[in-house]
């Protein structure tokens, strides 16, 4: 049987680069490990971490194709961030101009979640840990 150990990144593609840096920076407060410019594809690489551990690879190229996002769309459905307090990072989030789904109950765990968007619709969720 195959042995996976962890999940060890996930790729996003913008279509407005400085704009997603910002909301994936300044808003979820991911720090940049390195930041690459290809100039033969005109792209950004930017390789993000939350705490210590490399979780986001953002992409930038000219014209990307638009794709069907929100959670009830067939593929990724969407990526999670588990939070110590829910309220207050819907509030923080809220603060700094994001607007953020009421928050629900998952009946099958019993604990609190809300999802929100990244500047391209991608839908991102905060889960009560």
């Amino acid at each position: 049987m195959l042995k996976l150990n962890k999940i060890h990144h996930i790729a996003i593609i913008c279509s407005d680069y400085e704009k997603s840096k910002s909301f994936y920076c300044d808003v979820l407060g991911l720090s940049i490990i390195q930041e690459t410019f290809r100039a033969e594809r005109e792209s950004y690489k930017l390789d993000l971490a939350l705490g210590s551990n490399y979780v986001i690879e953002l992409f930038s190229f000219p014209d990307p194709p638009v794709r069907r996002s929100f959670p009830e769309a067939c593929g990724l459905r969407h990526l999670a961030f588990e939070v110590d307090d829910i309220k207050s990072a819907k509030e923080e989030l809220i603060s700094k101009g994001v607007t953020v789904q009421e928050i629900r109950m998952d009946e099958l765990t019993g604990k609190q979640f809300a999802f929100f968007d990244d500047p391209d619709g991608l839908p991102l969720e905060i889960y009560q840990k």
